[in-house]
């Protein structure tokens, strides 16, 4: 896998002199980032590499539903056209998948350079997906780096207080609850509620800690 630092001065590629003949174009197929990326970077970054590879552009869209076809096709017009030029066109295609590696295959050509973002989600675990299409797919994969933000990691004392914080004050609120619920009269009803609070406790309580497990 080749993972490309924007902040890199050396070049990355070796271009070709005229008087040798390249073969075949080559293809990049460009795996749409998210929405809340930087496009302009996106698509700069894009146009460099399709510029020392000399290939077209294949933009490839995952889609989950019809919703958000009308968004995605408005972003890859707008990405197509940044990337675009006279010597590399821009082309796209839209998969109703939710499996980055099923949309890959299908479209995939020999010779075809894959290329996504650092940062992408892969939709499985916490792999990244360059990592995943080059394990699962016997392809090319660029890595373009410098246009997901950089997520700096919580400090584990923090999120262990907001753990121990938030199951004390659940545990706090649940027993005033039960509190009250004693002094209601001693029938069916009253037991039922009581017994329901403490399974009402135990999730809540589960629940908040697995969002920092």
């Amino acid at each position: 896998m080749n993972r490309l630092d924007s902040h890199s001065t050396a070049p990355a590629f070796e271009v070709l002199p005229d008087s040798v003949d390249p073969g075949p174009a080559r293809r990049l197929l460009v795996l749409m980032p998210d929405p809340e990326v930087d496009s302009v970077n996106a698509a700069r970054r894009v146009w460099e590499l399709a510029s020392s590879l000399q290939g077209r552009v294949q933009l490839l869209g995952l889609c989950h539903d019809e919703v958000q076809e009308a968004s995605l096709r408005r972003r890859m017009v707008t990405l197509g056209a940044m990337v675009s030029s006279e010597n590399l066109p821009a082309e796209s295609r839209v998969e109703f998948s939710r499996d980055w590696l099923d949309a890959v295959r299908k479209n995939w050509q020999e010779g075809d350079v894959v290329v996504c973002f650092a940062g992408q989600p892969a939709g499985l675990g916490h792999r990244s997906l360059g990592d995943l299409l080059e394990s699962n797919l016997n392809v090319t994969v660029h890595v373009l780096d410098g246009v997901y933000p950089i997520e700096t990691p919580r400090p584990q004392w923090v999120a262990s207080l907001m753990a121990w914080g938030g199951s004390l004050g659940l545990i706090a609120g649940f027993l005033w609850l039960q509190v009250r619920l004693t002094n209601l009269s001693n029938d069916w009803a009253h037991t039922a509620l009581m017994y329901l609070s403490i399974l009402l406790e135990i999730g809540a309580v589960w629940g908040w800690n697995s969002l920092f497990s």
